[in-house]
């Protein structure tokens, strides 16, 4: 792979000139986000050299346990935002409350998840790191959480960070995807694809199968075509991909296609689904959306709905075109079967 020699804020200064809502604020976001994502990624490397990341030292805002590395990553990405001019404030997967940041500006906000699959800490396994930006709404007398409450479709870029053999960054800025590769021992990124798309079809599909009991009925009868391969009729043989981290089953969909489904299940029913809809699906979306692919809740557009609450969370269905259609049409023909 030749690397294409574009660095990330190089990219990123031209894109700034192609759009009117966009300035040098953005771009000094943009930069330090990605040195903190290089801070992150040093620190990972060293693994329990620096500590037990992975020890269990309290519990989020999800009533889920917080290991040591997600407290970590979350300090260092608000140390590094709180320099930024233009920033409004940010909010955390890991906080209850967003932070506000006192600086000059309050064009934007950012939603970050700081540690994407922190499962897979003790197994060294791949994590990441997921950020959204937003507009920040210019009407002073707005709760700052009710800021943040915008769907999908107003975000102005979406990141997530891949912490593997390589440190990958993918963003888009509502103008293709690209792929940064960092440069070891710095924190400078290299462009190293550019307007990346997802194939329309694919052989690959991502479920965590332990919850096959709990599905509802269209994504039982779409999983049971997969696995009948050949014989079936998709007249196709499907391999099962799982990862338990978004960012690296998500970057495998950019690589060679694919889906990635957290569908509603009876176990998240309650919940509204599994993953979050600022901090995860609503980027995660938009990158997919951006190389080609379709994102949906199996009923409706992820990017398109409007959030009630920051921490909210929502059944996800992404990756390539074709496959993710046939499951929003296995939803429709559920629903109308319902309704009969």
């Amino acid at each position: 792979m030749e690397l294409l020699k574009t660095s990330l804020d190089e990219y990123v200064a031209a894109e700034i000139l192609k759009h009117d809502n966009l300035d040098n604020a953005f771009g000094d976001l943009i930069s330090r986000l990605a040195k903190s994502c290089t801070v992150i990624s040093n620190l990972i490397r060293k693994g329990s050299i620096s500590g037990s990341f992975g020890d269990i030292v309290d519990i989020n805002i999800q009533g889920e346990h917080q290991k040591k590395l997600d407290i970590l990553t979350n300090e260092i990405i608000l140390d590094y935002c709180s320099k930024v001019d233009g920033l409004c404030a940010i909010a955390s997967e890991e906080m209850e409350l967003p932070s506000c940041v006192e600086t000059l500006g309050n064009k934007y906000l950012v939603l970050v998840d700081p540690l994407d699959g922190s499962s897979n800490i003790e197994v060294n396994g791949p994590v990441g790191t997921i950020i959204s930006i937003l507009p920040a709404p210019k009407n002073e007398d707005i709760a700052i959480v009710e800021k943040f409450l915008q769907p999908g479709t107003n975000q102005l870029g979406a990141i997530y960070v891949l912490y593997g053999p390589s440190t990958i960054m993918v963003i888009t800025l509502g103008d293709g995807v690209y792929e940064f590769i960092n440069t070891p021992g710095t924190d400078k990124f290299i462009l190293s694809r550019k307007n990346i798309k997802i194939p329309d079809d694919t052989s690959e599909f991502g479920i965590n199968a332990s919850n096959q009991r709990f599905w509802e009925e269209p994504v039982k009868r779409y999983i049971s075509e997969c696995l009948c391969g050949t014989e079936g009729n998709r007249k196709k043989n499907f391999n099962m991909r799982w990862v338990a981290a978004m960012v690296c089953d998500v970057h495998r969909i950019i690589c060679r296609g694919g889906t990635f489904m957290y569908p509603i299940d009876e176990k998240t029913r309650n919940k509204g689904g599994r993953l979050r809809l600022m901090y995860e699906a609503n980027p995660m979306s938009f990158i997919v959306e951006q190389a080609g692919g379709e994102s949906s809740t199996g009923y409706h557009r992820i990017l398109t709905v409007n959030p009630r609450e920051l921490h909210q969370r929502v059944p996800v269905i992404l990756g390539s075109k074709n496959e993710v259609q046939r499951l929003i049409r296995y939803h429709a023909d559920y629903q109308v079967s319902k309704n009969k």
